[in-house]
């Protein structure tokens, strides 16, 4: 029986799960750069970032050397392996309803 408790609640909301796929394929997003990617409004994209950092699965750097500030994002090791997990386990469940 496959036990869907075990899918991480942080990270299988939608909106988490877009930005720790982007962040797991690419390494460090620019804030600008994944609100573009993903279509988010920049109050609802740092709701979720900030959810993610408090779990400890995200890093915010700032940059502000420049005219501009440039505020990157990127998995920590806790958010890497946290992310593993979870694809693991999609693809228990998906091998599980194969015949």
């Amino acid at each position: 029986m496959i036990d869907f408790n075990q899918l991480d609640k942080t990270i299988h909301e939608k909106a988490r799960l877009s930005i720790m796929m982007l962040l797991a394929g690419r390494g460090e997003w620019a804030f600008q750069d994944l609100k573009a990617q993903l279509g988010m409004s920049d109050g609802n994209l740092i709701s979720h970032l900030r959810i993610l950092s408090a779990v400890g699965f995200v890093i915010e750097d700032r940059d502000e050397s420049g005219t501009r500030p440039r505020t990157t994002y990127k998995l920590t090791s806790a958010g890497r392996k946290a992310f593993k997990s979870y694809v693991d386990i999609l693809e228990s469940i998906v091998k599980a309803m194969k015949p």
